[in-house]
């Protein structure tokens, strides 16, 4: 059974630095050990959405997911700090993130079932 992840982060409100940033995240242009990295820590599917500077990042993980052991797997992967790095040009944390907090946990208040 997958479980899914929503997170929000804002990027500089910067119409130029957004663009770079679409770019970097266009088919073909996410690092393809980025891409290995995601799919090595049980995330089977992933999608960002932007709206102004705000972005929302939808996660699909398997049972194999563990955010600990996620993070562990990051700190550990030179390529990982890498590209966040590059991608920090581009961010900004939430007014009300925590220290040293990137994407932030968004509460789901409303669900549609049949």
């Amino acid at each position: 059974m997958t479980k899914r992840y929503c997170f929000a982060l804002d990027l500089k409100d910067d119409p130029e630095l957004i663009e770079r940033y679409k770019a970097h995240h266009a088919p073909g242009h996410v690092w393809p050990e980025i891409t290995q990295s995601i799919k090595a820590a049980g995330i089977t599917g992933m999608e960002i959405y932007l709206t102004g500077n705000r972005l929302f990042m939808v996660m699909e993980v398997d049972e194999t997911f563990d955010p600990e052991r996620k993070a562990a797997m990051d700190a550990a992967n030179p390529k990982v700090q890498e590209w966040e790095a590059l991608m920090w040009q581009f961010q900004q944390p939430l007014q009300w993130a925590g220290e040293g907090e990137k994407w932030v946990p968004v509460e789901q208040i409303f669900k549609l079932e049949n």
